[in-house]
């Protein structure tokens, strides 16, 4: 096998494989193999310009070489600042920080210390397997297993653990699951898996494993550094950072299932000016429209959107209409799109890939004439109205069935690229709305991947159940995405689905909900509210009248007493604007989430590295939700230093645990000091 020195790469060649690993960014290398005759030169989620100069060594065996190897043949290192990769005479990789082994590629094909003597399994660190009838090949990538490791980030998963080790991932979007393929570890590095193909990846004790079920390529980032902090930073430099989030979206957002015409809209809005609470945004929901596709108001209940849209801006009020990207049969645009190819195909059988309220077929955002059509249209009966924002729901897509292998976008088939797929749906509005307007883009989205931070996308975890156990879930969600590079981050208050609103559990449930709210990224009320005992607007089997509508949704909507609660709550969430201000400034110079995770602050501190019930809102705040029905009082770890408890100011030394009262009026909440 040989080496090469290729302009500040190092390149080699073992079994019909060409791999390729060049310094890319502070501390960082990327690592791409191929089995064709070159490389695809997509660069996927690695889009910023970046630095590095790496150190070559080509040559026989010497101390530097970590796996003890004794051979006499050729290998080789590539080191850029605190990382360096490894290549021993079999293409085996292994990643050094500060000469320390952090990660090696697993290999049991021949015998000696560097495959732990185990040839007879011949299995191989990188297995390639030609898919049947097609280009593509599937990928089979693995390493060792490091004990003790502890892994974080991959995104959003709807589970009950925060720590990724031990787990099995889908590498694939659907409604509530959001891969975004990028873990930090315990041992000092990150690592992207910078392949948007649909597959898995184990975490496991024995070893760890990514699969692409569809690939032209591998393609890896790996940084070293001294804690997540600089980790993260690492990442979102070579990713993108998120831009300035606006000011004047930083309080309350108001939204339900759903208000089903303007003056529905209106009222809520008045109701809100006359008690004295602003809310920086209001949100109208799905089917306002006449059928899916059609991307314009329905004008027997939304008679005159511009009025509507400049009263709510005369109270400072900004608006955002739900847009899917799925398109009905009966929809005047699906015609036009099927016949220019703008929207998703499928390998086999019908034609149609999403069947909730419709015949529909879902846009394809790979085609740039796709992006085009849709913001055109939405521009035309949306934005030129004045509304000021865009809910991309379903931006999975969320199919009927999600067969992956029967679906075709415009320049790949769905297994090789579909984890982007939200990416580029929200890139529809986001390449085109600093065109038209001054200021930020900020568009809500159902799901993300690797570098969606970049685009604009406030992210929320879907449609989740209003459950105390779901919402445990919710937050470890959240602090995963923020190590995964998504800071823009939120979730339904109280859980999406909800049989009885009158229900004196799910109410105590909402109030827990929305203390953990006022201290995330963005406060939004949102849910389907039951019971669904509300008649429909007309018997038409089409447009905006027909589809039900949850129960009230507004502060007020849950009794005087839950009202005095998120009164206060929402005093507390304005009263700390310009702390959220300048967090949200941190995360655009360095990728820093809003909600921390413990170890993320104090990453000396072991025990930190434990926690998942309880978090740190930027640097200053250390929040403990309430996470069980019923539960008045919890414990919470302090930190070392001084911490102040917010509800009474009481003084707490740190370095211990302490049990602290949380009636339903109060969320535990410590200020450092």
């Amino acid at each position: 096998m040989e080496f090469f020195d290729k302009n500040g790469a190092l390149e080699f060649k073992t079994r019909g494989e060409t791999v390729r690993i060049e310094p890319w960014g502070k501390n960082a290398l990327r690592v791409r193999a191929t089995m064709f005759p070159g490389f695809s030169g997509r660069d996927w989620a690695l889009t910023e310009k970046h630095e590095g100069k790496a150190e070559i060594k080509i040559g026989k065996p010497e101390k530097w070489m970590g796996d003890g190897t004794d051979d006499n043949k050729e290998v080789a290192s590539i080191t850029n600042g605190r990382i360096t990769a490894e290549v021993n005479f079999v293409g085996i990789i292994s990643f050094y920080r500060d000469g320390k082994l952090i990660l090696r590629e697993d290999f049991r094909m021949y015998g000696g210390t560097i495959t732990k003597s185990s040839r007879c399994l011949k299995t191989v660190n990188r297995e390639w397997k030609g898919v049947i009838g097609g280009c593509d090949y599937s990928l089979d990538l693995r390493f060792e297993a490091n004990k003790g490791e502890k892994i974080f980030g991959m995104g959003q998963y709807q589970q009950d653990c925060m720590d990724m080790k031990g787990c099995t991932l889908e590498l694939a979007q659907r409604n509530s699951q959001a891969s975004v393929p990028f873990m930090i570890s315990s041992l000092g590095y990150g690592f992207l898996w910078n392949n948007p193909a649909v597959g898995r990846v184990t975490f496991g004790n024995n070893y760890t494993q990514w699969i692409a079920r569809a690939t032209k390529e591998m393609d890896y980032w790996i940084t070293a550094d001294s804690d997540p902090k600089a980790i993260l930073t690492n990442y979102t430099a070579v990713t993108g950072h998120a831009p300035m989030f606006p000011e004047s979206l930083m309080g309350l957002w108001q939204c339900k299932l759903r208000y089903r015409t303007q003056e529905e809209v209106l009222s809520v809005a008045r109701k809100y000016k006359e008690e004295g609470i602003k809310i920086d945004q209001i949100v109208i929901d799905f089917f306002h429209w006449t059928v899916q596709g059609d991307w314009k108001f329905d004008k027997t209940y939304w008679p005159d959107p511009k009025a509507m849209v400049d009263e709510l801006h005369s109270m400072g009020i900004k608006v955002i209409v739900s847009v899917w990207p799925s398109v009905d049969r009966k929809s005047e645009n699906f015609y036009p799109m099927m016949e220019k190819g703008l929207l998703i195909k499928t390998e086999r059988g019908a034609a149609q890939t999403y069947d909730y309220q419709g015949d529909c077929v879902e846009i394809d955002p790979f085609n740039p004439e796709t992006r085009k059509y849709v913001w055109e249209k939405c521009k035309e009966h949306y934005y030129d109205f004045g509304i000021d924002a865009f809910w991309l729901d379903n931006s999975e897509p969320d199919y009927g069935v999600y067969d992956f292998e029967n679906y075709r976008y415009y320049d790949a088939p769905a297994l090789e690229e579909s984890n982007m797929y939200p990416q580029m749906y929200s890139r529809v509005f986001f390449d085109n709305m600093p065109t038209v307007q001054k200021g930020e883009a900020v568009n809500l989205l159902r799901c993300a991947w690797a570098g969606s931070q970049k685009y604009g996308n406030v992210v929320w975890s879907g449609d989740v159940p209003s459950t105390f156990e779901s919402f445990a879930e919710q937050i470890k969600a959240g602090l995963n995405m923020g190590l995964a590079g998504i800071p823009w981050w939120t979730t339904d208050i109280g859980g999406f689905m909800t049989d009885d609103v009158n229900d004196p559990n799910f109410r105590q449930l909402l109030i827990r909900w929305y203390q953990f709210a006022v201290y995330s990224a963005v406060l939004r009320m949102h849910g389907d509210r039951g019971p669904y005992n509300i008649p429909a607007l007309d018997d038409r089997d089409w447009g905006g009248g027909y589809l039900h509508t949850g129960q009230p949704n507004e502060l007020w909507s849950y009794g005087e007493d839950n009202y005095k609660i998120m009164r206060r709550y929402y005093d507390i969430r304005i009263a700390m604007h310009d702390y959220i201000r300048d967090l949200y400034k941190e995360t655009t110079e360095n990728g820093a989430p809003l909600i921390r995770t413990m170890f993320y602050e104090f990453p000396d501190d072991e025990k930190c590295w434990t926690l998942e019930d309880q978090y740190m809102f930027g640097d200053k705040y250390l929040v403990a939700p309430i996470l069980e029905l019923n539960r008045f009082e919890r414990e919470v770890y302090l930190p070392s230093g001084k911490w102040k408890l917010t509800s009474d100011g009481t003084v707490f030394e740190g370095g211990r645990t302490v049990s602290v009262k949380a009636p339903i009026e109060y969320m535990p909440v410590f200020e450092k000091c």
